[in-house]
């Protein structure tokens, strides 16, 4: 991480921020604030996310995303989508505009025509940076050396808020891990394990290997340890992360955010991309 790096990605989480927390301000909806973060994400080339989707084994970028409403429980999914640019808006068409939570491939890129969403060719997500990470992957691979970061294998984008009228909402997008097999769907598109919200509990967003994230239903299993055992969302969110995650092998991080503003940023990696915004204008950005 040089300094130059590491302030690009930090001018990027506060661009995300200022996104959400300007809908926030002028009385909007946490599923507008949600929404308008994750898409400052997957148009900045640094995140795994849209157009700086982490590459398959073939050198093309198979998207996923995921919304939910905590007010109503309502949810949108899309995943394997290779042609539009924002994911996160195509997963919350999926939630408002059809009967479905989930849609995969050709007919979600369909529904994003069809509600003329901008879509691109596969070339727009191709980045030199994810290009050389996915041949250092293979190479690591074929020698049997680690010889590449957490940070290059896989990574997601997310956003929780909270709005005035009480309201939570959750948005996840990523482009999965490097060197994917083709077709492979990870946590992020799953409600339940990468993504949740509930007002009654809080609103999660989840990244890491999303494998274990899934196995370990993660980001239901925050609330519902809220819900059923009366925890409060930073214990919640630190025991998934640190006992029940780690103890089937699995590494990542997550976020969450309660009806009362508190919120919680666990993570077992050597850092994870992170920020808050609160209502008094308190702000912070942190890596490591």
């Amino acid at each position: 991480m040089t300094q130059n790096l590491e302030q690009a990605y930090r001018t990027g989480l506060q661009k995300a921020l200022a996104a959400g927390e300007a809908v926030l301000a002028g009385g909007g909806k946490s599923i507008d604030a949600v929404d308008a973060a994750v898409t400052a994400f997957e148009d900045d080339p640094l995140f795994n996310a849209g157009r700086g989707a982490a590459l398959t084994e073939d050198g093309t970028a198979e998207l996923d995303a995921s919304v939910m409403d905590g007010a109503t429980l309502k949810a949108g999914a899309v995943t394997l989508v290779t042609t539009v640019k924002n994911p996160v808006k195509l997963a919350r068409l999926v939630m408002e505009k059809t009967r479905h939570v989930m849609l995969a491939g050709k007919g979600a890129e369909a529904l994003a025509v069809k509600h003329g969403l901008e879509v691109a060719e596969p070339a727009y997500f191709f980045t030199e940076r994810r290009w050389d990470a996915l041949q250092r992957m293979k190479a690591a691979a074929a020698s049997g050396e680690a010889a590449v970061s957490e940070a290059e294998k896989h990574g997601t984008v997310g956003a929780v808020a909270l709005d005035r009228h009480g309201n939570l909402a959750a948005a996840t997008s990523t482009g999965g891990r490097t060197n994917k097999l083709n077709g492979r769907i990870g946590d992020s598109p799953i409600i339940g394990a990468g993504t949740y919200a509930n007002n009654a509990t809080a609103a999660v967003s989840c990244t890491g290997e999303g494998e274990f994230f899934m196995r370990a239903v993660a980001a239901h299993t925050v609330s519902a340890l809220m819900e059923l055992k009366g925890w409060s969302v930073e214990r919640a969110a630190e025991s998934v992360i640190r006992e029940r995650l780690a103890a089937i092998g699995g590494t990542g991080g997550l976020i969450a955010l309660d009806r009362e503003g508190k919120f919680a940023m666990p993570f077992n990696t050597a850092g994870m991309y992170r920020g808050f915004v609160k209502s008094d204008g308190t702000s912070g950005v942190e890596i490591y």
